[in-house]
């Protein structure tokens, strides 16, 4: 096994359980490591700080994996994967809901791996060179979780190729169809698993879709960047008088509306526009039109550092522009999915927003992932979604 050791003073992250070693922490590797290989890790003296696996075409060095000596073999992949679906149980006996996140990466001590639950079907993503080592007692073991019928593989992401990896989509154990039913909290969806947006569905909004829908009830709602029209659902279900959807993806609105009418939706009170979100939204304030609720959930505008500040005037511009179509005492919901943009900054794009459209915004429930996305405490990377609840005056 090759070791790593770590420049001086550059330690303390890993000494406190952060997973990550970027290459400019790094002093040398002692012997060959080739990507994914399991390494020591020590520090200038020589300390061993613990194991991880190593890639030296990736910014990050070395992802952690333990911080003692235990062997990384088949039994430690086995062992993480029933760990995380054990803390899931309750979810799993839930009646009301049967689609939830079986293991969230890092928070989860298990970096590079997502594994998305629909039903019967688990949507897998191999996301480093580390974690490929591993994939087949990984596979082996989701498949052996009580009900899952089949594992299907869609590590189709930036992420692997940042790793020095191709994409690879397709079948791993069992048979599944294109499409999944799942119910949500008791709202139903088709998931489409082979080619929807991340592994189907944005699992992490379940508990925002059910908080935003108590303000929605008799209300006209704009559900801005919808995809396939959770939050709309949600919205109808509770009573909305009306609906309008945007999304620049036309089989995402097919999906939107095909889950209305799954949830009995009226079909008269529902519109959707295929476009450019920022656009349609600057048409649709030059025309007056006002709503009671907003919903603004825009995918990632920032995936590193250096894209941080023009995301956040993108977040005050799609605020703005929501803010501007709000009945008096309307209610916001926006969100940023930027890991790289956090809750602070986020919080201010929103803030300025409000002044420039001269209204007062009031901060009723600041919103995050659900529980089966956890927040690693040593990882703050892993709090990646952030959302403001707000009544604007």
């Amino acid at each position: 096994m090759a070791t790593v050791t770590l420049s001086p003073k550059r330690d303390r992250a890993t000494r406190h359980r952060h997973p990550w070693i970027f290459a400019a922490s790094i002093a040398g590797v002692k012997g060959s490591a080739a990507a994914g290989d399991v390494v020591d890790v020590t520090d200038a003296r020589g300390a061993f700080l613990g194991r991880g696996y190593f890639n030296e075409q990736s910014r990050i060095r070395v992802r952690m994996l333990s911080w003692d000596d235990t062997p990384i073999d088949d039994s430690f992949w086995r062992a993480r994967v029933q760990a995380a679906v054990r803390r899931r149980e309750p979810l799993a006996r839930s009646a009301e809901t049967n689609a939830y996140r079986m293991i969230h990466a890092e928070a989860d001590q298990l970096p590079g791996l997502i594994a998305d639950r629909y039903a019967e079907s688990v949507v897998v993503q191999f996301l480093t060179a580390g974690i490929e080592r591993a994939r087949d007692v990984i596979v082996e073991t989701l498949a052996s979780v009580d009900g899952v019928r089949c594992v299907f593989e869609r590590s189709d992401t930036a992420s692997r190729t940042r790793e020095g990896l191709p994409a690879s989509v397709g079948m791993l154990h069992g048979e599944a169809p294109k499409t999944v039913d799942v119910v949500e909290n008791g709202h139903a969806f088709a998931v489409n698993i082979e080619s929807g947006q991340k592994t189907g569905f944005y699992l992490d909004q379940r508990d925002n879709r059910a908080l935003v829908a108590v303000h929605t009830r008799g209300r006209d709602v704009l559900d801005a960047f919808c995809h396939t029209g959770g939050f709309a659902v949600y919205a109808a279900r509770a009573g909305a008088r009306s609906l309008t959807l945007i999304d620049s993806s036309g089989p995402a609105l097919a999906g939107a509306r095909a889950n209305l009418e799954k949830n009995g939706a009226d079909a008269s009170t529902v519109v959707t526009h295929q476009a450019d979100v920022f656009e349609e939204l600057r048409v649709m304030r030059d025309a007056g039109r006002r709503f009671d609720v907003i919903v603004v959930d825009p995918p990632k505008f920032a995936t590193n550092q250096h894209q941080v500040d023009k995301a956040l005037r993108a977040y005050k511009d799609v605020n703005l522009l929501a803010m501007q179509m709000l009945a008096p005492e309307g209610i916001l919901a926006t969100f940023s999915c930027s890991q790289a943009v956090d809750a602070a900054a986020f919080t201010m794009a929103v803030s300025w927003a409000g002044v420039d459209a001269a209204r007062d915004v009031q901060i009723i429930r600041r919103l995050g992932q659900g529980i089966d996305h956890p927040i690693l405490a040593t990882f703050p990377e892993s709090e990646y979604l952030k959302g403001l609840l707000c009544r604007v005056a």
